[in-house]
C-alpha cells in the first residue's frame, strides 16, 4: 500500500518533526506485527513537509498526487483547506487526526478521526452553560485556520449556549502577551482559554498568571509539551486541558502500546507534546483500513475505512470512531466528537475523562 505522508516540519514558527518520526513508528510496527494494512506492507512513498507555507503546501498535495499514493496521512497542518482540495480532487482519501478547515471537516473523501478543535469548542460551550459562565475568551493563535474555526464553529456553538463569546489573537511568537491579555481580561470573563503552538501557550499563560487572572481557565494539547511545562511552572496548575490523545495514563493498555512502539522505533523522541497526534492519524489510518479487499487502490482505501465501526481510537481512552458521517454533523468527514479532559496539579495531568458531545 502506497501511503504518502504531509507534515508541518521547517517554518519559521512552528515545526513539528516528532509527528513525523511518530507516524513512521506506526507504520514500522504494523509492518512488523500486523502484517502492514489488511495483509499489504506500507510502502511510504512521500514524506513533504509543508513549513506551513501555503505555496509549499500547494507543491506538497501535487507531489502526493504525482505520487500516485493510495492514501494521505497529514500529521498535522494549519493549511488543509489548501492541501485537502487537490489531494481528494485526485480520488486519493485526505486521513488526519485533528482537522480545523472546512475542505478536511465536510468532504466524502476526508477522514478526521477525532472532532478536534470544533468538538473542543462545543465541549466548551457544554463545560460554560453548565458552569452558568456568562461569558468566555478564547486566546488564538494568529492564523486563518485557527481564527476562522473559533469564529466559524465556536461562536455558534457558544450562542447556542446562551454565553458570550469573544477572541483574542496573539501571534506566533509573540514573547510578551500581557498588554493582549489584560486588554482581553477588562470584560471579566468567567473562564478563558489558551489556542495555539508552544510560543503562544507560554506567552499567554505566563501573561494570565502575571495580571492575576481569576477566571477559569482552559487550554489545549499543544500547550502541556514539555517545553510549555519547562517555561510556565507552577502557572499551569488549575489549568484543564482538552485533547484528542491521553499519553499520561499509564495504566491504560492503549498508552503501553503507545510507549512501547516510540520506545523501539523512534526512541530519540519525546512522547509527549505534540508526537501524539501524529501517532494517532497513522495508527487509526491503519486500524480503519484493515478490512480492506480486492487490488489496493485510493477507492478501496476509502470503501475499508466507510465500512469500519466503533474502532477503537489509538491513546484515545476508550474512546470509539465510526466514519460514517453522523458523529458531529454537518462536519461528515469528522469520525468521533469526543474528547479527553485532563486537570493539571502539581505540574501533571490528572484525572483524564471522556466528554462525550452525543
Amino acid at each position: 500500500m502506497r501511503v504518502a505522508i504531509i507534515t508541518n516540519e521547517g517554518g519559521a514558527a512552528i515545526s513539528q518533526p516528532e509527528t513525523t518520526a511518530a507516524a513512521k513508528a506506526a507504520v514500522s510496527y504494523a509492518n512488523d506485527n500486523l502484517g502492514g494494512i489488511g495483509g499489504h506492507r506500507i510502502d511510504i512513498v512521500l514524506t513533504c513537509p509543508t513549513r506551513e507555507d501555503v505555496a509549499t503546501a500547494r507543491t506538497c498535495a501535487n507531489k502526493v498526487v504525482e505520487a500516485k499514493a493510495d492514501a494521505l496521512v497529514v500529521t498535522s497542518t494549519g493549511l488543509g483547506a489548501t492541501i485537502a482540495p487537490i489531494v481528494t480532487g485526485a480520488g486519493i482519501p485526505y486521513i488526519t487526526a485533528n482537522g480545523a478547515t472546512a475542505p478536511e471537516l465536510t468532504s466524502p473523501a476526508s477522514f478526521v478521526w477525532t472532532g478536534g478543535f470544533p468538538s473542543i469548542l462545543r465541549a466548551w460551550a457544554k463545560y460554560a452553560k453548565d458552569k452558568g459562565y456568562r461569558s468566555f475568551t478564547a486566546f488564538v493563535i494568529d492564523s486563518p485556520s485557527a481564527i476562522g474555526a473559533a469564529q466559524q464553529l465556536g461562536a455558534p456553538a457558544f450562542k447556542a449556549a446562551g454565553v458570550d463569546f469573544t477572541v483574542a489573537t496573539v501571534p506566533a511568537g509573540t514573547p510578551d502577551a500581557t498588554p493582549i491579555v489584560s486588554a482581553a481580561l477588562r470584560r471579566k470573563p468567567d473562564a478563558v482559554a489558551v489556542i495555539g503552538e508552544s510560543t503562544v501557550c507560554i506567552s499567554v499563560i505566563k501573561a494570565l498568571e502575571t495580571v492575576g487572572n481569576s477566571a477559569d481557565t482552559l487550554i489545549t494539547q499543544p500547550c502541556v509539551e514539555r517545553s510549555v511545562l519547562d517555561a510556565v511552572g507552577s502557572a499551569i496548575d488549575g489549568t484543564q486541558v482538552a485533547t484528542p490523545y491521553d499519553v499520561i495514563s499509564k495504566d491504560d493498555p492503549e498508552v503501553r502500546r503507545y510507549d512501547a512502539i516510540m520506545a523501539r522505533y523512534a526512541p530519540d523522541t519525546p512522547t509527549g507534546g505534540y508526537a501524539g497526534i501524529g501517532y494517532q492519524g497513522m495508527m487509526s489510518f491503519i486500524r480503519a483500513a484493515q478490512g480492506i479487499r480486492g487490488d489496493i487502490s485510493p477507492a478501496a482505501v476509502t470503501a475499508a475505512v466507510k465500512s469500519a465501526k466503533n474502532v477503537p481510537l489509538p491513546i484515545g481512552h476508550g474512546i470509539t470512531f465510526t466514519c460514517d458521517g453522523t458523529a458531529l454533523p454537518p462536519l461528515i468527514s469528522v469520525c468521533s466528537s469526543s474528547n479527553i479532559f485532563e486537570r493539571f496539579d502539581g505540574g501533571k495531568a490528572t484525572n483524564a475523562q471522556v466528554v462525550a458531545l452525543r
